[in-house]
């Protein structure tokens, strides 16, 4: 059975599923209050967001997507979570990417993002593309992390509670095994995709190698890997010096780079130091002050660039991630409505310059940045 339709093969927009639909529809609105009563903006399809072709799928993706790796956690605000996805939507975001461990804590950025999605978002579910991983340590016990069928398939189907979803468009595997079969991993995306609870599989930070064999046994199974989704920005390039992104566009597959902005480093706000309050000055957060301290020199580098230039830091970072035709899309996070549309502006920014091009690469090399 497809997403959006019944076990007859009619579209929910038909015949009797048709009103049940257009109940539910309406249940939802009524559930959001004001929230769902809100008309999203009816010309954010006017150009705003270019959409790019994920490899030579038949899936199209916003150049820019949302990410909830950060922000949408229970320690986190969440109506302004709430707020957030709303412009983002309102902006020609289409895409919001979360992983099972989201949060912190652990699976309260799905909770949180499931909640928002049901209440407000219920007659716009075949307009939006949700991703979800599993991998990385979610529960305790033997099986809460890794590449185990028992894990993947788990998780996804905790994943699909939290999110009050019957499918996520991508399900990845988050992280290589080296401990479990290529085999069994795979086995669980196909099992996913085979039963309707995922549209796509996709594939993370896996290494070349790994990759590369990863793919050909999930085409053996009968599945194609849709998408990968390494980390990638000026400070981190190792998908072009190790070739990945040259063997992605020959094969056809898609790339979402998480991180184009270094987890913050590339905005202005590190040019000086760690500010209060900042991700890296925050106890709960991934970026530690020793990783800003080392990309120190590199980051005022640029910073001083992109002034040269007349923009601010983090537009050049994304116009750079972009310039690749083997990305399909970056992910951003934000913490303020504020903040994302400070982001998204830089799509209003022209196409870096070969000359501002070839000075990047001077600061930051493919072959030393990792």
């Amino acid at each position: 059975m497809r997403p959006g339709e019944d076990v007859q093969g009619k579209s929910k927009e038909s015949g009797e599923n048709g009103d049940f639909f257009a109940a539910f529809c309406a249940l939802g609105k009524r559930s959001a209050g004001n929230h769902a009563g809100r008309m999203f903006d009816p010309d954010r399809y006017d150009g705003r967001m270019p959409y790019r072709r994920c490899g030579d799928s038949g899936l199209l993706l916003p150049a820019i997507s949302l990410g909830c790796w950060h922000n949408f956690g229970g320690v986190d605000d969440f109506e302004e979570g709430r707020r957030i996805l709303h412009r983002a939507f309102d902006r020609g975001i289409t895409h919001f990417d979360l992983a099972n461990n989201y949060g912190p804590p652990p699976g309260s950025a799905e909770e949180n993002v499931g909640r928002i999605l049901v209440s407000d978002f219920v007659c716009h579910r075949d307009e939006l593309v949700i991703s979800s991983k599993a991998g990385h340590d979610m529960w305790q016990g033997p099986y809460g992390n890794n590449g185990s069928r028992k894990h993947l398939l788990a998780s996804l189907d905790q994943s699909l509670k939290r999110l009050r979803l019957g499918y996520v468009d991508i399900f990845y595997s988050h992280c290589p095994d080296p401990h479990t079969r290529l085999e069994e991993t795979l086995s669980a995306l196909a099992t996913a995709v085979q039963s309707g609870r995922a549209i796509h599989a996709g594939l993370s930070k896996y290494p070349l190698k790994r990759l590369k064999k990863a793919v050909k046994i999930l085409a053996d199974m009968g599945v194609r890997c849709l998408i990968y989704q390494p980390p990638y920005s000026i400070l981190q390039r190792s998908v072009e010096s190790e070739g990945i992104l040259a063997w992605l566009m020959e094969e056809g597959l898609g790339c979402i780079g998480f991180s184009p902005l270094a987890q913050g480093m590339l905005t202005p706000k590190y040019l000086d130091g760690i500010p209060a309050g900042s991700r890296a000055a925050r106890p709960e957060g991934f970026l530690k002050p020793e990783q800003v301290i080392a990309q120190q020199e590199k980051i005022r580098a640029l910073g001083r660039l992109a002034t040269t230039y007349d923009m601010p830091l983090h537009h050049l970072a994304l116009r750079w991630a972009l310039r690749s035709p083997a990305l399909t899309s970056v992910i951003i996070g934000a913490r303020t409505v504020t903040q994302l549309d400070d982001t998204l502006d830089a799509l209003d920014a022209p196409a870096l310059p070969i000359e501002l091009l070839e000075d990047i690469d001077l600061i930051a090399p493919a072959s030393t940045v990792r």
